[in-house]
């Protein structure tokens, strides 16, 4: 039985970075999913890695991830990859958030960094539309917070814990499968967001109520 619906951020709520990653590699000349190669080597320890779980400052990431580019034999502008998490709202995945937590506990599982200068969390999307989502939730597990990020197990086990449910009373929506595997090894449901309306409509079959 179902009792908790748990949200990534980005890629899900909002749409995906991928696209704008994309973008700019055609811009500055970089082939097709370089910044995505890049993020998967060495993806425990690497500078994204470091930075979602706050070990790192923006200025530190910029360098680092600049670094491992240039040892791949890219020269990529960090700034401008931080610049292409902003993503837009999807608002039928808000929708979905809002009558999911009219009949059932609910969390967003982000990961994600701090700004430096004032401690707030980064933003995919304008600042107020991030806090009046976050808002929606019962709890919002960000990594830069707890110190540990998808896919480390215990970052599934931090949401349990908060909603005060077990892995198998939960049904987990992400766009990238690393991040599934694990929730879905703990016993959650989980969804793979590729395309929103399809996800949805999983999730409604998961759920047994509409969504839309």
């Amino acid at each position: 039985m179902i009792s908790a619906a748990l949200f990534d951020f980005g890629g899900v709520i909002l749409s995906s970075p991928f696209h704008a990653f994309n973008a700019y590699e055609s811009e500055a000349g970089l082939e097709p999913d370089t910044i995505r190669r890049i993020n998967a080597t060495n993806p425990d320890e690497n500078a994204w890695a470091r930075f979602e779980r706050g070990e790192l400052d923006a200025e530190g990431f910029v360098g680092v991830f600049e670094a491992e580019a240039a040892d791949l034999g890219h020269t990529v502008d960090a700034r401008r990859v931080l610049d292409a998490l902003r993503g837009h709202v999807r608002p039928e995945m808000v929708e979905a958030v809002r009558r999911c937590g009219e009949r059932l506990k609910t969390a967003m599982l982000t990961n994600n960094f701090r700004d430096p200068g004032d401690g707030t969390s980064s933003s995919r999307a304008p600042d107020d539309s991030v806090r009046a989502i976050m808002a929606m939730f019962d709890e919002v597990v960000e990594s830069s917070v707890v110190g540990v990020r998808k896919p480390e197990p215990r970052f599934y086990e931090i949401a349990c814990e908060r909603l005060g449910v077990d892995p198998q009373e939960c049904v987990f929506l992400d766009d990238l499968g690393v991040n599934l595997k694990p929730a879905r090894a703990m016993g959650m449901t989980t969804i793979k967001v590729v395309d929103p309306a399809v996800a949805l409509a999983e999730l409604e079959t998961v759920v047994g109520f509409s969504l839309r």
